[in-house]
């Protein structure tokens, strides 16, 4: 497989890593407008408009709930699986919608959200504690660069699958 193909999946992890929904959101509606077509898949539900509205709102809802002080950090069990979960079913869904072996997506996807899971909450506590940036002004840099990566990452996907 294209070595940038392997990066990308690896990306996508990585930034379920950081927003757990808003990846898979973004797949998913990119699979409603044929970008990543997996009609007929294991991944069909992820090009499915219910999927794709009840996981938008939640997106939403996660980059809100965020920014809350009650909010369970990323690392704790249930974020982690969640991020874990997500960031394969993303992953999964490209690889197989450029009929390559989803398993390997799967995996890379993984591997990528327990990275950007860890990393992202030790770079935000860094910032927060170290630097004095607002948590506040850290939480919306990650929300922009979770969004604005993932749609990159698409379009570098497409580009450099064939």
């Amino acid at each position: 497989m294209n070595p940038i193909v392997l990066l990308v999946l690896f990306g996508i992890g990585f930034l379920s890593g950081f927003r757990s929904l808003t990846p898979i959101a973004l797949v998913s509606w990119l699979a409603i407008w044929g970008w990543t077509p997996v009609a007929g898949t294991p991944f069909s539900f992820v090009g499915s408009q219910v999927f794709a509205i009840i996981v938008s709102v939640l997106a939403v809802l996660e980059l809100v709930g965020d920014k809350l002080p009650k909010t369970p950090a990323r690392t704790e069990l249930m974020p982690l699986i969640a991020r874990l979960v997500t960031g394969a079913i993303s992953a999964g869904a490209l690889c197989f919608s450029a009929g390559r072996p989803w398993i390997a997506g799967g995996l890379l996807g993984v591997v990528g959200a327990l990275a950007g899971t860890f990393g992202g909450y030790h770079v935000r506590r860094f910032l927060v504690t170290r630097l004095r940036i607002p948590d506040l002004l850290v939480a919306l840099a990650e929300d922009f660069v979770t969004i604005a990566g993932t749609l990159l990452l698409v379009q570098i996907f497409f580009h450099s699958r064939v």
